[in-house]
């Protein structure tokens, strides 16, 4: 077969739910990076467009392969960031589904048009596989640049491991394309601790893949020769007045954040829920997100080997953010733990806001320029807490 001829491929499509949760899995022993592509090769993508920047580069890499594999329809390579995040909501336009991923300068820089896509109703997967973005340079992972996306009005997903990057990449594109929502969804981990880094991900078979995208089912019409461009703001009464101007634009910028209110029911659904709790009795919980959730839950083991009254909560749903499920799950808690790789401390801001009593929140601790967050500092704020001894030699 000449190599530009890709494989005419024999696959059973199938819906979410099934794909998710009834298909046999087997277990594969890969990168973050490789989850997140076969994630991708098992989600019927029409195209895929990226401009590499590591370590996006592998995931981009990967899905080229699959690409070139048949399990993708089409896959363009833009000349720098701004111009892929543009053509991702171009290519939205013709109704077909769409999958591109960045990282750290890479996101920043594709901003201007990644922040336009809820607006513009483009239900396209981002994979952001996160890193340093502010001097001095460093290519080692840091959460930041998600601060940046968690404003713009697409659902966004933190993966702790690879398992997760696979589910939740697999997920987004159903929840993106639901009829109440069609907006971006986001799919962040933290680069290198996952994307290079190898884990248990079980698997259902490549043969199976999901329903295929049906663009006269969406809210939002492919333009096509049956269908010619809409004018979305060209109308007279946004040109002829200011105040109808800024009134329509109010009113869409609610309907945006009303859209990716409606996706929490899909992430119950998909994904069982926007956090998970263990010890649900506890005085003092950790609450993490991303690769703070793994080391969270070794200081939870720990904890629990010491007799001490410590629960975990992972969240996996940054935006919509889960507020009355972390405040129903700390109602009793005397302390909450935030460990984060990021120096601001945006999911400690989320938390605080969240709950009644503020006051409680810990706030941290924090590694950040690509640090590794050894379980010890968690544990030493997990005693002081409880105001218990440290038993440990940090």
């Amino acid at each position: 077969m000449s190599p530009n001829v890709k494989p005419k491929l024999n696959k059973k499509q199938v819906d979410i739910n099934y794909l998710l949760k009834e298909a046999p899995r087997e277990q594969h022993f890969i990168t973050g990076a490789q989850a997140m592509s076969e994630a991708v090769k098992r989600a019927s993508v029409d195209m895929a467009i990226a401009y590499p920047i590591t370590p996006q580069s592998e995931v981009m890499h990967l899905v080229g392969n699959v690409y070139a594999e048949g399990h993708i329809k089409e896959y363009y390579r833009a000349e720098e960031e701004l111009g892929t995040m543009s053509a991702i909501a171009g290519a939205s336009r013709a109704g077909v589904r769409l999958f591109t991923a960045t990282s750290g300068p890479g996101l920043l820089r594709g901003l201007e048009a990644i922040v336009s896509w809820p607006g513009h109703r483009v239900p396209a997967v981002l994979g952001v596989l996160t890193r340093v973005i502010n001097a001095p340079l460093s290519i080692q992972p840091d959460n930041l640049e998600m601060a940046y996306i968690m404003h713009s009005g697409m659902v966004l997903l933190h993966a702790e491991n690879q398992q997760d990057t696979f589910d939740f990449t697999l997920a987004a594109f159903a929840i993106a394309e639901k009829v109440d929502v069609y907006i971006p969804v986001a799919v962040a981990t933290e680069g290198f601790f996952v994307t290079h880094a190898k884990g248990y991900v079980d698997m259902m078979s490549e043969d199976l893949t999901l329903t295929e995208f049906d663009p006269v089912a969406a809210p939002v019409p492919a333009m096509d020769n049956e269908t010619p461009p809409a004018r979305i703001q060209r109308d007279a009464p946004v040109q002829k007045s200011n105040f109808m101007s800024y009134l329509i634009h109010s009113v869409w910028q609610q309907e945006i954040w009303d859209s990716n209110r409606r996706a929490m029911k899909y992430i119950y659904e998909y994904l069982g829920g926007p956090i998970e709790v263990q010890n649900p009795e506890a005085d003092v919980f950790v609450v993490a997100s991303g690769c703070a959730a793994a080391q969270a839950r070794e200081a939870h083991r720990y904890a629990q080997e010491e007799g001490l009254s410590v629960g975990l909560i992972k969240v996996r749903a940054i935006r919509p953010f889960p507020t009355q499920e972390i405040r129903d799950a700390t109602a009793n808690a005397k302390a909450l733990i935030i460990p984060e790789h990021n120096i601001i401390g945006w999911l400690c801001k989320e938390v605080q806001a969240a709950i009644p009593n503020g006051g409680i929140v810990v706030e941290g601790p924090r590694v950040y320029g690509g640090m590794t967050l050894p379980v010890e500092l968690i544990m030493k704020e997990i005693y002081d807490s409880l105001g218990v001894e440290n038993n440990l030699k940090l």
